[in-house]
């Protein structure tokens, strides 16, 4: 028998390396906040705009991730059926909906400034990231409807895999589609277009969104495994109601075809006492 403090434990989501992760994402933020909008200088191209930047960018980066990690958590449960996959792939597309729309807002912030207006739907980097964040929102609401999980799984797990493509796309957009966006292409790579100030804070960026997304996906990850355990507990008390009402069933009919019997039983009884009565001189 587990004690109070066990059963706790077990309810929790949270242990000693969590913490350890959440206090690192905790200071790593801080510092991310000093040196974007402080000690991190102005761009000689973006000026002050490249402060977004360090937001934008890691935000842009840990929603493909997240949605490549649903990808390879949907191929595993289609492949072993592992509940586990299942909900590591669910628990990292909530995540990766919450970044892409992080992404999409601070590049509407960063429009504005730059190009003059918040959103232009002839942009293929905005349009297809738009299709993308759709396309797992979608994914998240299948994995609500209610019916059999294992088959709600598979369909979910079959839509992960169809949204999945949609990540290249979006990627490479600004090379494929060049004249039908205003977005310029990678500011990062070989030939970095950002100065050194700049650049070590957009990099520092993405080592702390990165923490921050691995501490969110073990917490969420944790949380649907109890809500799974909830929902089986729940199912399998369900079964043995019914089955112990199934029971239950036969022994009524039994009592009900005993009733008529025991009626004759009472009546037959006076109609004896009568009768030896009479025999009696």
């Amino acid at each position: 028998m587990k004690t109070l403090g066990e059963r706790d434990e077990l309810r929790s989501t949270s242990s000693r390396g969590t913490r350890i992760l959440g206090g690192l994402a905790i200071v790593g933020v801080v510092l991310l906040g000093l040196a974007g909008l402080w000690w991190s200088p102005e761009d000689s191209d973006m000026g002050d705009l490249v402060r977004i930047m360090y937001v934008h960018v890691p935000s842009a980066w840990l929603a493909y991730m997240a949605f490549i990690i649903t990808a390879i958590g949907s191929v595993m449960f289609l492949w072993k059926r592992s509940v586990w996959w299942d909900l590591i792939a669910g628990a990292s597309a909530e995540i990766g909906v919450l970044f892409c729309a992080l992404a999409l807002a601070t590049g509407s912030l960063w429009g504005r400034p730059t190009w003059g207006t918040y959103w232009l739907w002839s942009d293929v980097r905005i349009v297809t990231t738009l299709v993308l964040l759709l396309m797992y929102a979608g994914y998240l609401a299948l994995r609500r409807v209610d019916g059999d999980p294992t088959q709600r799984s598979k369909r979910a797990a079959i839509v992960g895999l169809i949204a999945a493509a949609n990540i290249p796309v979006v990627r490479y957009s600004v090379d494929w589609w060049s004249n039908r966006t205003l977005h310029q292409k990678d500011t990062v790579g070989l030939d970095t277009k950002l100065d050194n100030g700049p650049l070590f804070t957009l990099m520092f960026g993405l080592v702390v969104f990165t923490v921050l997304f691995s501490w969110m996906l073990l917490h969420r990850f944790r949380i649907a495994w109890l809500e799974n355990e909830t929902e089986h507990r729940g199912l399998e008390q369900a079964l043995i109601e019914r089955r112990a009402e199934g029971r239950a069933k036969p022994e009524r009919l039994l009592e009900r075809e005993a009733k008529p019997e025991r009626l004759l039983e009472r009546e037959a009884k006076p109609d004896r006492a009568l009768g030896a009565a009479e025999v009696r001189p």
